[in-house]
């Protein structure tokens, strides 16, 4: 009895953290990654056809490993480019659960794709698609005695549909993107306490990275993502990677959350990444993170495991290494 109550607890605890259940709790909603430069996808629509071959990607990550109702989240992609690589197309697929929290969905991206510059591409990207969304929020026990909180008292089974837009300028070595993924405030209960509300918050995303040779066989390759949310703080991801003969990469990444001021921030984790490309077309990558914020004594890591695939469309190899 005691460790179900415990678990039930954690569970509620989890729905605060995420921020589910009030446009006022400070957190994000939307789905993490370490390796967030694979899932660009997912980040920005306009990212579809940007790698010039038909791409499929497949992540996974156990966050906060060994916590019960800690968030377990699968995603795949796909993209290509079509008429003469002057516009991308993708799809996107994802789960996600996390406590008493249910969500699948299924996003189509379409990106216009402009030449301003001889390898330069500026691309203009839309998705749309639906999410299917459960809260089995009478599962939670809310209250000592046994009495039922209102905001607990039913499940909540909801198809949520939804529409984002981005840009995104590349060229072989640098990128910068700019997206809102979800533009529609779905509301997620029909419970509401004065201006309390549950919705999905919109989120937007801006990300920048490059690359740099230091010799013949090793390139530096640094990025950032800035996230926020309506009514939350800025979040912050630096990474770094070193490629070793465009085969092995070593990496790490900090994520940083802020708090009331533009000065005061907290470390959320520590990331160390390897990635392997095992073939011309398969790639492989891993991220450990390593929690520093206050969960770390009891849910001191996360996992995440990436594989891609990419056709050549016939060619024997693709030629240019694609970095981003």
């Amino acid at each position: 009895m005691v460790n179900q109550l415990v678990k039930k607890q954690w569970a509620i605890a989890l729905l605060l953290i995420l921020g589910i259940g009030s446009s006022q709790v400070r957190a994000q909603q939307d789905k993490m990654f370490s390796q967030y430069m694979f899932n660009m996808m997912a980040l920005n629509p306009a990212y579809a056809g940007s790698r010039d071959v038909l791409s499929m990607s497949a992540l996974y990550r156990n966050q906060w490993t060994g916590v019960q109702g800690a968030p377990q989240t699968a995603t795949f992609t796909m993209d290509m480019p079509l008429n003469q690589e002057r516009v991308g197309i993708g799809l996107q697929l994802y789960g996600d659960r996390y406590g008493v929290m249910e969500e699948a969905g299924a996003f189509a991206s379409y990106a216009f794709r402009i030449k301003v510059g001889q390898r330069t591409t500026l691309a203009l990207g839309l998705q749309g698609g639906a999410s299917s969304y459960r809260a089995n929020l009478a599962e939670v026990i809310t209250n000592p005695d046994g009495s039922i909180d209102p905001a607990f008292a039913q499940n909540i089974s909801k198809v949520l549909p939804n529409f984002g837009t981005g840009i995104y300028l590349s060229n072989d070595r640098s990128y910068l993107s700019l997206s809102v993924p979800r533009l529609i405030k779905n509301k997620l209960s029909e419970y509401n306490v004065g201006d309390l509300r549950s919705v999905q918050a919109r989120h937007a995303f801006a990300a920048a990275g490059f690359v740099v040779g230091i010799s013949p066989a090793v390139k530096m390759k640094p990025s950032v993502l800035v996230k926020y949310a309506e009514g939350a703080p800025l979040g912050f991801d630096g990474n770094i990677n070193f490629w070793f003969a465009d085969r092995i990469a070593i990496g790490a990444s900090i994520r940083r959350n802020q708090f009331s001021t533009w000065t005061d921030y907290s470390t959320d984790a520590i990331v160390g990444m390897l990635e392997v490309q095992l073939t011309d077309q398969f790639r492989f990558g891993y991220a450990y993170d390593r929690t520093m914020n206050g969960l770390r004594s009891i849910a001191p890591s996360s996992h995440e495991v990436m594989l891609r695939y990419e056709f050549g469309f016939g060619k024997n190899r693709i030629l240019t290494p694609r970095y981003f």
